[in-house]
């Protein structure tokens, strides 16, 4: 076995050590040798970094489809959702938003077609009516979450190379807020928006994620607030969450004039539901952005 000692920072072993000396010690050879090893090590490390850092091939797959309403309409003009199971609960209208994870526009045969990346999917489906953009459906939407013969939402494979077209759906229906199916368990937050004089904030839109730094993409939405500020964001069962408001959807900074906030004093405090109860009271207390100086702890 090879002594090993130490030279400046670094263990070195005798053997590695005269290996290394060599290459130096003969002055006509010794520098032209380091340099071909230099630049043949330099070579080898940047095939093997950009083979990996750019040389992943993400697999993806195609789902495609027509979407027609149950009259036989095509629902032109809206837009397809698609949900990753790994993320989140299956979508519901009836119980909660949740913020779907990849959407595309519906062409006028109510035809779509998305390349994604390799999973399992739920599908819903929105043509909007109400003129809201974004958002939970509104009375009037039509609006449709694909399920199966059991009426339990129905889930799409998506693998790399494969091109799944899944027919013609024609179940989507005039959304009705009011009407829920039996059996069915409301699991929420409520509270009132607030601004810095105690005055109900209209407009605004309470997000929920599961990680204190709210980052990303949220997992629920809230509808907007009215006049009186009130808001109730409909969540998944038993959880906890972080909830942050926002006056519009989609991430990235703030832009000026926005309402910001999130609930918890010096820092984020999650809420923690229990299925099929609504948790009240929780007042969310909110500026509007005019630089990085007002934003603030909020409560």
């Amino acid at each position: 076995m090879s002594e090993v000692y130490r030279r400046g920072s670094c263990f070195v072993s005798t053997a590695m050590h005269d290996s290394i000396m060599s290459l130096f010690n003969d002055s006509k050879q010794g520098w032209p040798r380091m340099k071909k090893i230099f630049f043949a090590g330099l070579s080898l490390f940047l095939i093997l970094f950009f083979h990996t850092v750019f040389g992943q091939e993400i697999k993806t797959g195609t789902i495609s489809g027509q979407l027609m309403t149950k009259g036989g309409s095509p629902l032109s003009g809206g837009q397809a959702f698609f949900f990753n199971n790994a993320s989140g609960p299956p979508p519901s209208a009836d119980k909660y938003w949740r913020i779907p994870d990849y959407v595309t526009r519906i062409d006028e045969q109510g035809k779509f077609s998305l390349n994604l990346p390799e999973g399992t999917y739920y599908l819903g489906a929105i043509k909007r009516i109400s003129g809201e953009k974004i958002g939970p459906p509104k009375e009037g939407d039509y609006f449709f979450a694909s399920m199966d013969d059991k009426g339990l939402p129905k889930s799409y494979l998506v693998k790399r190379g494969m091109k799944n077209d899944i027919g013609t759906i024609s179940e989507a229906i005039p959304f009705q807020k009011s009407v829920s199916k039996p059996g069915t368990e409301i699991t929420a937050v409520e509270g009132t928006i607030l601004d810095t004089e105690g005055n109900p904030v209209v407009g605004a839109l309470v997000f929920a994620y599961t990680s204190p730094t709210m980052v990303g993409k949220p997992l629920f939405a809230s509808e907007r607030t009215g006049k009186d500020g009130h808001y109730t964001l409909r969540v998944y069962d038993n959880g906890n969450y972080y909830l942050r408001v926002r006056s519009v959807y989609g991430g990235g900074p703030p832009a000026i004039g926005e309402i910001i906030g999130f609930y918890g004093e010096k820092e984020p405090i999650a809420v923690s539901t229990r299925k099929g109860e609504k948790m009240q009271g929780v007042n969310i207390l909110v500026r509007r952005f005019y630089g990085k100086k007002t934003m603030m702890p909020m409560k």
